[in-house]
């Protein structure tokens, strides 16, 4: 698909899309759970769906209900089918396996897209520490594996990526382990790990935290599982923070439905929002932002990597010269994050250079729009975030803005071309 922004100032409200790091974590646990998980406000993005099917052909079964939530019975991790696949979701793919693995049975773990390039060596190294069989395509899926999960003293690298120790979390957790510790080393994303063991822990399941060098469990430390456990959604930073940087830079926008005290990591935007000096107000149930003149900023995403896409659309517009810091964690995203930024954002006139783990984008110079962002097309590289870090930078435009592969905005945010057709913005798609 085809899709063309045209540039224009935005006003309106809307509500944030859920986020589909709560919601796949949530999908996870209610597989997890011995009962029924009623799931409100859940997501429908790509991730989202793969993330329902896998728990689906691992034994739960989840019923639509008319209110828009789901139910989901479970009995806990007991596959119907010996091959999975986690569509493109790195979550799913590092959340899902070791979970899969508590059960007997051999399985094949698969992906397709972007995720077949995503390396998983990680597996291949762990796995069978904790007694778990695998078979791997020199590190890359499809792979095979076969458990059960056995929870001992282990230690990981965390430095890759925070979503292999929520699996392991969630398995160990699973598999009542007790006097067991998880010992991590450079951990990164913690914000992530966060909002891992608080949804463990609205399923019943506490994990002691020793600041993030090591995670315990104790079975005396556990709650008595309900049959029955309701859990809401979040609503999504990820998605929200394009939103946010669209007001800053092309109008007034208010959202609405995003958790103010959520352990999301994105919810960082705001600090990036306030330093580069856009008119800011946080309340309790939404957030308001409009467009003022705006300053280069310095922004550590080390811990919050998601942020790079909307963060340069905001430094194209900012004063000055812009430096993030972060940029070996973009390396095994969707696309090589850090590259097709630069590409993409330079043939609309944006300057990007990476220098070692820094990311620096030249905005505008003495208060002159020399580097206003230019008319052009640019590819998403079946990346989401690098399409609509695309359309928020065309806001702001010289001219209309052209985003070939427009549907990878699907992952994550089906509803992102439809949320700016709300707030005025001319969107023109074409198959």
């Amino acid at each position: 698909m085809i899709a063309t922004i045209h540039p224009i100032t935005i006003q309106g409200e809307i509500l944030a899309n859920a986020s589909k790091s709560s919601m796949q974590r949530a999908c996870a646990a209610a597989l997890l759970h011995h009962g029924t998980t009623h799931i409100i406000n859940p997501g429908n993005s790509f991730d989202d769906l793969a993330a329902i099917e896998m728990i689906q052909k691992l034994g739960a079964v989840v019923i639509k209900n008319n209110d828009g939530s789901i139910s989901i019975e479970s009995n806990g991790v007991s596959p119907i089918s010996n091959e999975l696949n986690c569509g493109e979701s790195g979550l799913g793919i590092r959340m899902f396996t070791p979970i899969a693995a508590l059960s007997k049975s051999s399985l094949t773990i698969n992906g397709s897209g972007s995720l077949l390039k995503r390396p998983m060596h990680f597996f291949d190294e762990v796995l069978p520490q904790i007694g778990i069989q695998i078979n791997s395509t020199n590190g890359f899926l499809p792979f095979t594996i076969q458990g059960p999960l056995k929870p001992v003293d282990i230690t990981i690298d965390g430095s890759l990526s925070s979503q292999f120790l929520t699996g392991l979390l969630m398995a160990y957790g699973a598999a009542k382990a007790d006097g067991v510790t998880i010992t991590v080393r450079d951990l990164k994303s913690r914000p992530y790990i966060d909002l891992t063991l608080k949804v463990m822990e609205a399923f019943g399941t506490i994990v002691r935290n020793n600041d993030y060098a090591s995670f315990e469990f104790h079975a005396a430390d556990q709650k008595n599982k309900k049959a029955s456990i309701e859990y809401q959604v979040e609503g999504d930073w990820s998605g929200a923070a394009f939103l946010l940087v669209a007001g800053a830079v092309a109008g007034s926008i208010t959202v609405k439905g995003l958790d103010v005290f959520s352990t999301q990591a994105d919810k960082a935007i705001l600090q990036a929002l306030s330093d580069a000096g856009a008119a800011l107000s946080v309340q309790e149930h939404q957030i308001e932002v409009k467009s003022l003149p705006l300053k280069a900023f310095h922004f550590n995403a080390t811990d919050c990597p998601d942020l790079f896409p909307p963060l340069v659309a905001l430094a194209a517009f900012c004063e000055g010269t812009t430096v993030i810091e972060g940029v070996n964690r973009l390396e095994h995203k969707e696309s090589n994050r850090g590259i097709s930024l630069q590409k993409e954002f330079g043939k609309l006139g944006v300057e990007i250079k990476l220098q070692d783990n820094l990311m620096l984008i030249t905005g505008l110079r003495n208060g002159l729009q020399l580097s206003t962002v230019q008319s052009g097309t640019v590819h998403s590289h079946h990346d989401h975030r690098i399409a609509m870090a695309s359309a928020i930078a065309a806001l702001n435009a010289n001219g209309p803005v052209t985003i070939e592969d427009a549907e990878a905005i699907n992952k994550s945010y089906p509803a992102f071309y439809s949320h700016l057709q709300q707030l005025g913005v001319r969107v023109i798609t074409e198959i």
